[in-house]
């Protein structure tokens, strides 16, 4: 993609240039990927991209100051009767005639296309110099009322080129001349007439010359009229001559391109076989990170094992699909999407049904996960039981996939000193020739997510050093290895850390690169947390209206997804925003809910701050006495996590009020060990603004 996307930037600084995306309705995920990328870089420069696509195409760059949206309406009479005249060259044709095709066309311009060209061909009409004219009256319903009526009169009567159009809508929207020729198999005088007959008809398009020609239809109607007039039993065999002709001419394409193989051969019946090549596409698919493929493949295969009788056999080849299926949708949908869970939920059940192969450990792994996701109680006893049977069976991939499981669970729910544990166990037993293929498994390098997950904990427990350099170290790795998902991860847990030390600069420079990857690779739920930080750096920067509906966007696209994991920080952040501007009582109601959510999922890792913020809000509010009850109820919190710089912020936020009261020696005595305990020389805004308070209370 970076490739096409410098060879667009060297011709547009050669001469301005035009570039057209049509029927974007239909672009394939990948493409989806190029094309917004492209709309991202042609911000600085001198091209026109025009984009066509039908209504129910969403486009994300709505709003974005380089797009203009045109809503184009169907042509209206007088276009409509333009068009007609110049498809016949401007030869009229008679005004009843004009008026028929006027009014069925509906405004479409394919439609008055086909039509008009439908009624040319029709024998209704014969050619003078200057005009056509009707050889007798226009009986009832001469005229095809729909369009695909009008495509299908016009193969009707151009019967000798019916078959091959039909042969070639088998093959695909695009056909090569050998395939055909190979499947077809005409003879060569009477394929070329026929194929330069269709080609006149203008309903195909040929590219190159024979025998190397390739052809396309038209349109997709176009392909899609000539397949459908296919009965069930001539489509199924002749979807079977495609395949075995590919098999025979371009064996090649099994290894490249097997989605090709699965399509015909699910058109002719054979559905183990299209099983086998759907799978073999998805992880073709997932291995280049192309997620969205990925899943679609996987889903068609899926699809297709369901028409097969259930038996192990059958299990068997489902709990393999959903190997695939699992983390490819944790990257399209996200951790918590119905979709994610549905597939973890059946895998867990064909996996215990099979007996618990040793080879699917990823599955109470991955069921774990979605269940933290949503708040269900599960995850503890999964990760138990992960951790159990690896141990029982001695298989270190197990343990890197239980250690990391219950490391991350632990840090949600506040025990972090057990969670860096876990998570340091990762990396020791971490083994990158034995276990890189995990990731393919779960989504995420282990080694990388453990890194991201213990610059959280590190920095909670009051190591905030050791927390940026795992950070950092995390995001090179996930560099060095250019994986995309495990990248993302680790930028959004990044920006996590700098929202949370207060290094805005940093925070803002990590959004950005967070956006510009989830965008460009699909990812929506870590787009919704870019938004998020790039809303919070904004407000920080002093930008509080547009900072807060950034807030306010990236929070409702992220809770889109089913994601609750996280939202209790969220929505702190945008209590603060809201605070700035002057909403108390809306951050109020703001942090009463994440409270909530904390209670509802056990996700205590932010609790303490949640409490101290409230506090802080209702000082302002002039309510000193329910300040201090929840500033000692965050240090509680915190001193029973373990999580010093949570302890910090709680006594300086006790200090202050005591020093406001008049307590000042008693304030100075409180907070001077918890500061004592960090690390001295170590520099953060949290240990300035304690050692600063602690300089005043002494004066």
């Amino acid at each position: 993609m970076e490739a096409l996307i410098r060879q667009l930037e060297r011709l547009a600084r050669q001469k301005p240039v035009v570039m057209i995306f049509e029927d974007a309705q239909w672009i394939d995920p990948t493409s989806r990927e190029l094309l917004d990328l492209t709309i991202e870089r042609v911000r600085s420069l001198p091209v026109l991209l025009i984009v066509t696509f039908r209504a129910e195409f969403q486009p994300p760059w709505t709003g974005q100051p380089q797009v203009t949206m045109l809503a184009l309406s169907r042509l209206d009479r007088r276009d409509r009767t333009a068009l007609v005249a110049q498809i016949t060259g401007g030869k009229a044709l008679p005004d009843e005639v004009v008026a028929q095709i006027v009014d069925r066309t509906d405004g479409v311009p394919l439609f008055v296309e086909e039509l008009t060209r439908s009624v040319l061909e029709s024998g209704l009409l014969r050619e003078a110099p200057d005009r056509w004219v009707l050889e007798r009256a226009l009986p009832p319903f001469a005229i095809p009322a729909t369009l695909h009526d009008s495509l299908m009169a016009r193969l009707d009567r151009l019967a000798s080129m019916r078959r091959v159009a039909q042969i070639g809508a088998a093959i695909g929207r695009e056909f090569s001349y050998m395939l055909l020729r190979a499947v077809s198999r005409l003879p060569e005088n009477e394929l070329h007439a026929a194929l330069a007959r269709l080609v006149g008809s203008e309903l195909v398009f040929q590219r190159g010359t024979l025998p190397e020609a390739v052809y396309s239809f038209k349109h997709a109607l176009v392909q899609d009229a000539a397949h459908s007039s296919l009965l069930r039993s001539s489509r199924q065999q002749l979807h079977a001559q495609i395949a075995t002709a590919l098999e025979t001419h371009s064996p090649e394409l099994m290894e490249s391109q097997p989605e090709i193989f699965a399509q015909h051969y699910a058109e002719a019946g054979f559905v183990e076989k299209s099983v086998g090549c759907w799978g073999k596409a998805g992880q073709r698919s997932a291995a280049r990170s192309a997620m969205a493929e990925a899943a679609a493949q996987f889903q068609k295969a899926l699809d297709q094992l369901a028409l097969l009788p259930d038996n192990p056999e059958r299990q068997r080849q489902e709990l393999e699909l959903r190997s695939g299926l699992g983390p490819a949708l944790i990257v399209v949908k996200g951790f918590a999407a119905p979709e994610t869970g549905h597939t973890y939920a059946r895998a867990r059940e064909l996996w215990e049904q099979l007996g618990s192969p040793l080879e699917y450990l990823w599955i109470p792994y991955g069921y774990s996960r979605y269940c933290r996701a949503v708040g269900m109680d599960q995850a503890p006893r999964l990760d138990e039981d992960l951790l159990c049977l690896s141990s029982q069976r001695y298989d270190s991939a197990g343990l890197v996939l239980g250690y990391l499981s219950t490391g991350r669970n632990l840090m949600w729910t506040g025990r972090f000193a057990s969670s860096r544990s876990r998570l340091e166990k990762v990396l020791a037993l971490y083994d990158p020739p034995s276990h890189r293929s995990l990731a393919h498994l779960i989504g995420l390098y282990p080694q990388v997510e453990s890194q991201a997950f213990l610059g959280i904990v590190l920095f909670c427990l009051g190591y905030p050093d050791q927390a940026l350099a795992r950070s950092s170290a995390a995001i090179a790795e996930a560099r060095r290895l250019a994986h995309m998902p495990s990248l993302a991860h680790c930028l959004a847990f990044d920006a996590r850390l700098h929202s949370l030390d207060g290094d805005n600069a940093a925070l803002g420079e990590r959004a950005g690169e967070l956006i510009a990857v989830a965008t460009e690779q699909s990812f929506p739920e870590r787009r919704g947390h870019g938004v998020i930080y790039r809303g919070w750096a904004k407000v920080k920067n002093g930008d509080v209206a547009e900072g807060t509906s950034l807030l306010r966007s990236g929070s409702t696209g992220l809770r889109a997804t089913g994601r609750e994991a996280g939202a209790p920080h969220f929505m702190t952040l945008l209590a603060k925003a809201c605070e700035i501007a002057g909403q108390t009582d809306a951050a109020v109601t703001l942090l009463d809910d994440a409270l909530r959510i904390i209670e509802t999922l056990g996700q205590h890792w932010f609790a303490a701050e949640v409490s101290r913020h409230k506090g802080e809000l209702l000082l302002r509010q002039g309510q000193a006495e329910a300040a201090e009850d929840l500033y000692r109820k965050a240090l509680s919190i915190a001193r029973e996590q373990e999580a010093k710089l949570w302890e910090l912020r709680a006594s300086m936020s006790l200090a202050r009020l005591w020093r406001d009261q008049g307590r000042r020696a008693e304030a100075r005595d409180f907070l001077a060990p918890v500061y004592g305990w960090f690390t001295e020389g170590f520099d953060t805004p949290d240990l300035r603004e304690a050692k600063a308070l602690l300089d005043g209370l002494a004066t």
